[in-house]
């Protein structure tokens, strides 16, 4: 088994399969498909409208509703879910782009309302107000569209980071669903309407096949891959453990899950089929390497979702989504390894211990807890000490009101903590603001920025 995973690695340092090509080519196709719009659109006549005032302001308005579309569906893909993208980025990194193109998009949308508002309003000598009525009340698609809109605006609203720290998780992922319904109403309106659509075949299968591919993605990936997993392999809970106040270890059972392809320091999607509330799903990581029909998850008892998992009964059916997650023993380039925990974050860390190839003394375990109550798998890690020669060091104590990612009190830097981390890969695992000041003091240590690894899933 050692020697499989260690050729896997090797691997992936050289460049090998899973060192995967498409990060060298997906950022240059997305700007190809924008910039595609764009020509279609000039060869469609949108540079020769640009000689009068309203004209222009109508040619802009095609322009920016033209490219707002498009980089809709990117957006959309990003977060698809689509197997290949997830290893080759991690869906922190996906995250981050969904976000930016995200507001991109929505900004031309609103700049393509009011500019195509306003060059009709002028073109027709009719006022804002009755040329935006006009549009929405007489043009084919439009009060869909108007609708579609409006689900949008919620979806980005709510998207703001503001808005999301006020949300419950469960109440996001439900209004964020709209944006579906929000990108499925604004279609009619562009192919029964839009210039660019009417007087141009290549643009009108341009665009029914950019909204078809993107509706297949989705539907494979989001629905039919998970339906496909969950049906083969029956994930059903064994037996639930309280492991610390309010953390509930879940042990699961299933069928061929060696057939799963699922690595230690992965994450899924989790739907228990208990009672009110099972549609939404949650992200939790494997707190265990995955066995031939046994996994086992570890939740902090944090929203609806979290606590319903101290209440979950053998036999109780598992729907998944997945797996997802970077965070494996595919990212490791060095020999020597410092694993960096907070919390219920030492779970797939604690996994990643048990499964990677190592030395006695070549990995390190730095866990960070607020008491000693708090600190999840005690015996399991002390028996990877005893057994495995993992060093580890628990930092537990009160936060520090400097933001420092250690205990009050403590003032070591990494490299002090561990000797020549500068040489390690470092795995970092814990609420989203404490990993990036793990990974500021693995930098300031002489840590390279490639083998620093960790994941964020704040939503």
């Amino acid at each position: 088994m050692a020697t499989r995973i260690e050729h896997r690695q090797r691997r992936s340092a050289d460049g090998g399969p899973a060192a995967s090509w498409w990060p060298d080519v997906l950022g240059p196709a997305l700007a190809s498909s924008v910039l595609v719009v764009v020509t279609m659109w000039a060869s469609g006549g949108g540079l020769h409208g640009l000689g009068s005032l309203a004209a222009g302001v109508t040619s802009v308005g095609r322009l920016t509703g033209l490219v707002s579309a498009d980089l809709l569906l990117i957006q959309v893909l990003l977060m698809a879910r689509v197997p290949v993208l997830e290893r080759a980025y991690g869906q922190d990194r996906l995250a981050g782009w969904h976000r930016r193109i995200g507001f991109t998009s929505f900004t031309l949308m609103l700049a393509h309302l009011v500019l195509i508002t306003v060059g009709y309003a002028q073109t027709l000598h009719l006022s804002l107000l009755r040329q935006a009525w006009e549009l929405v009340a007489n043009y084919p698609g439009m009060l869909l569209a108007a609708v579609g809109t409006a689900a949008l605006v919620l979806v980005t609203v709510t998207s703001i980071r503001a808005a999301r720290r006020r949300l419950r998780y469960e109440s996001w992922h439900l209004l964020h669903l709209y944006a579906y319904l929000g990108v499925g109403l604004v279609l009619p309106h562009q192919l029964w309407t839009g210039a660019d659509f009417l007087a141009a075949p290549l643009a009108r299968l341009y665009w029914w096949s950019a909204y078809g591919g993107c509706a297949g993605v989705v539907l494979a990936c989001r629905l039919g891959l998970p339906a496909w997993r969950t049906l083969r392999h029956r994930i059903e809970v064994d037996h639930v453990v309280a492991e610390a106040p309010g953390v509930y270890s879940i042990h699961l059972r299933g069928r061929r899950l060696q057939q799963l392809p699922v690595r230690a320091g992965q994450f899924f999607q989790w739907r228990f089929l208990s009672g009110p509330g099972w549609s939404r799903a949650h992200p939790y990581s494997l707190s265990a390497p995955p066995g031939p029909d046994r996994l086992r998850i570890t939740v902090k008892a944090h929203g609806d979702g979290g606590r319903a998992v101290a209440g979950l009964r053998p036999g109780t059916r598992a729907v998944i989504e997945g797996p997802y997650g970077r965070l494996t023993a595919e990212r490791r380039t060095a020999r020597r390894v410092t694993m960096i925990a907070a919390g219920v974050g030492v779970t797939p860390l604690r996994a990643l211990l048990e499964e990677l190839p190592y030395a006695a003394g070549e990995a390190t375990l730095l866990y960070r807890a607020g008491t000693e109550p708090e600190v999840l798998f005690r015996d399991e890690l002390d028996d990877l000490a005893a057994t495995r020669g993992v060093r580890v060091r628990y930092l537990v104590g009160a936060r520090a009101e400097d933001g420092s990612w250690l205990p009050a009190g403590w003032s070591s830097a990494l490299d002090e903590l561990v000797p020549g981390v500068r040489q390690h890969d470092v795995f970092v695992c814990g609420p989203d603001a404490w990993m990036q000041a793990v990974a500021r003091a693995a930098r300031q240590a002489g840590v390279r920025a490639d083998r620093i690894h960790l994941e964020c899933f704040a939503w």
